[in-house]
């Protein structure tokens, strides 16, 4: 459509050239014409290609099923301030051989839906993480005691594949909070 709009301004130009070179009302007229059918033309253009990009977005989605895809920065242990490991299990000369019992301790994920789950990727609200450790906890956690744990917003750690602590609750008490349950 785009193409047709341009070749319309371009009629319309030529034709409001020839009717005030000529003073021919017709041809002035004709101009008009053809630039109010530019105009509805870009019109028609710009709202098919919007449509064709919602439908994309829709597309993209109902394939991802409503949650956003997991971000696994990378992890190389540098020892800077606010590095994050992704949850799983810990990697780098930290981890030893006994990464299996490493989350002996590890509470189990807070069970939400799939609905919850793309509401509570949507708030800011600060949760705390441990490096290394797949739960996102609230602050008053009793499982943050005594471990290094750094804020983080909830859609942040949602997206970068935490879970909800089972303990804490920090998805169903966030998402009431927010009024979004």
């Amino acid at each position: 459509m785009i193409v047709v709009s341009l070749a319309l301004i371009l009629v319309a130009a030529v034709l409001l050239v020839f009717g005030l070179a000529g003073g021919s009302s017709p041809l002035l007229v004709v101009s008009i014409g053809a630039s109010l059918l530019a105009a509805v033309a870009l019109v028609v253009g710009a709202r098919q290609a919007a449509a064709g990009r919602a439908s994309a977005s829709r597309e993209t989605a109902a394939s991802d099923s409503g949650i956003p895809a997991q971000h696994i920065p990378p992890t190389t242990a540098s020892g800077d301030s606010g590095w994050r490991q992704p949850p799983g299990p810990p990697v780098g000369p930290e981890a030893g051989d006994g990464a299996a019992e490493a989350y002996d301790d590890e509470p189990a994920a807070q069970e939400i839906t799939p609905e919850q789950a793309v509401r509570l990727a949507q708030l800011s609200d600060e949760v705390r993480v441990v490096d290394g450790r797949p739960r996102f906890h609230l602050v008053e956690c009793p499982h943050l005691v005594g471990r290094e744990h750094e804020p983080l917003r909830a859609a942040e750690a949602v997206e970068l594949g935490f879970s909800p602590c089972a303990h804490c609750t920090p998805g169903t008490t966030l998402l009431s909070q927010s009024g979004l349950r």
